[in-house]
């Protein structure tokens, strides 16, 4: 079974998740634009059961578009997100995957909030 292991800049902070997502996504809510500095986010769900923690985070809570709370965890060293927690899937986590910094991770299946996309991303993103 694939074992991944997500960091923040510093490599303070880790997640190692074990398996396949369940879901991989693009986010295109503004607040996701905000979080990343880019025109969307892209978060890998992971079964709670199925990642590890290591190293000290800070958290910062927020509601979602949903309307649902949403916790972020992030290093209080570098600042980078590393994952979050869903309230309204409490089994699982979201994972930031560029902090897996691997190409080969699995493409994204859907997008959601694709009424904030931006006009020049290409079909499909």
């Amino acid at each position: 079974m694939v074992t991944r292991i997500a960091t923040c800049s510093c490599g303070d902070l880790r997640i190692e998740c074990v398996g396949e997502p369940v879901s991989v996504s693009h986010c295109h809510c503004l607040e996701c634009q905000r979080r990343t500095g880019g025109p969307f986010g892209i978060a890998a769900f992971f079964s709670r059961q199925a990642t590890t923690v290591s190293g000290r985070s800070a958290e910062w809570e927020r509601p979602s578009d949903s309307g649902f709370p949403v916790t972020f965890h992030f290093c209080p060293v570098c600042g980078s997100t590393v994952w979050w927690e869903p309230s309204r899937k409490p089994d699982f986590v979201a994972v930031a995957t560029g902090a897996f910094a691997d190409p080969a991770f699995p493409t994204p299946e859907k997008s959601v909030y694709a009424h904030h996309r931006h006009h020049w991303l290409p079909d499909g993103i």
